[in-house]
């Protein structure tokens, strides 16, 4: 009897070493958060990055294919604010995000103490002047209201905006690396009330007010096109294109790491470009 529980238990074992044998990582996570693979060795990689609904989840969207053949299965978690979406590739719940300007992500860094940066630009979306209860910028009057966005770099740019269409004059100095606010106008050349509102909001307002300086993506997610309906954009000459690239943001320190590289190409590849110039009609240009 004890002969047979010893050999029992040997087969048990043996059994259990096996198994653990046939579970072998087939992923593993790199010191960044992603799972690292090896497309040769048959290997997954997973790229988890964030991204605002429009334009830019459905810009990654192209991204995929590519990066499936590469051995890179790319996750898109997609978020309706600004703030969260960084916050994740900080905390490492995210390899990456896109959905924001280069000035954004230096104001978020300053005020939110985060450690971001560009792994790459990919495109810029013209801000735009939308009206609401008027249809044009010479209906504008004394007494009407104009909404902004109210974070410190899109204000600052909506701002801008209203300068270069004389409806107000910003104090000197004021200049896309600013963090402007309503303080910071020197003088209203029309006597009108400019109210911040979280960016997400703004298209839901338009109706209720004169006009909204609106951003690109949350303009586009509510049904607007910059190049098509907007009654004033920022000129296309000047450093707006630049100054507000989108980009491609992740920890300081993970820019290099191959996933990473392998998404910054395909966002910069033919694919790419040929589906934001069909698709979204010079709302969206893009940077490479």
């Amino acid at each position: 009897m004890k002969k047979l529980l010893t050999v029992t238990l040997s087969a048990l074992l043996a059994l259990s070493l096996l198994s653990g044998c046939g579970s072998s990582n087939t992923e593993s996570t790199s010191d960044t958060g992603s799972e690292t693979s090896s497309e040769t060795s048959g290997e997954t990689t997973t790229l988890k990055v964030g991204a605002s609904i429009t334009p830019h989840a459905e810009i990654l969207e192209q991204c995929k294919p590519i990066l499936k053949e590469q051995g890179i299965e790319l996750e898109i978690v997609e978020y309706t604010d600004y703030v969260q979406p960084n916050t994740a590739v900080e905390e490492g719940d995210l390899d990456a995000n896109y959905f924001q300007h280069v000035n954004y992500l230096n104001w978020f860094n300053e005020d939110y103490g985060t450690h971001l940066v560009s792994a790459c630009t990919v495109h810029y979306e013209p801000f735009g002047i939308y009206g609401g209860k008027i249809s044009s910028l010479d209906e504008l009057k004394d007494g009407d209201e104009i909404i902004v966005p109210n974070d410190g770099s899109n204000e600052t740019r909506a701002l801008l905006l209203l300068q270069q269409e004389g409806i107000i004059t910003l104090k000197d100095g004021i200049t896309a690396a600013s963090n402007a606010t309503v303080q910071d106008i020197d003088s209203y050349n029309v006597d009108v009330t400019i109210r911040e509102m979280e960016a997400a909001q703004l298209t839901l307002s338009l109706q209720d007010v004169a006009l909204a300086v609106i951003n690109g993506n949350y303009a586009l997610q509510g049904g607007l096109n910059a190049a098509t309906d907007a009654l004033a954009i920022e000129d296309a000459e000047g450093d707006a294109a630049q100054e507000y690239a989108n980009v491609l943001a992740v920890k300081e320190g993970n820019e290099d790491d191959p996933a990473i590289q392998a998404l910054v190409e395909a966002l910069h590849s033919d694919t790419v470009r040929d589906y934001i110039n069909n698709t979204y009609s010079g709302a969206v240009v893009p940077l490479f």
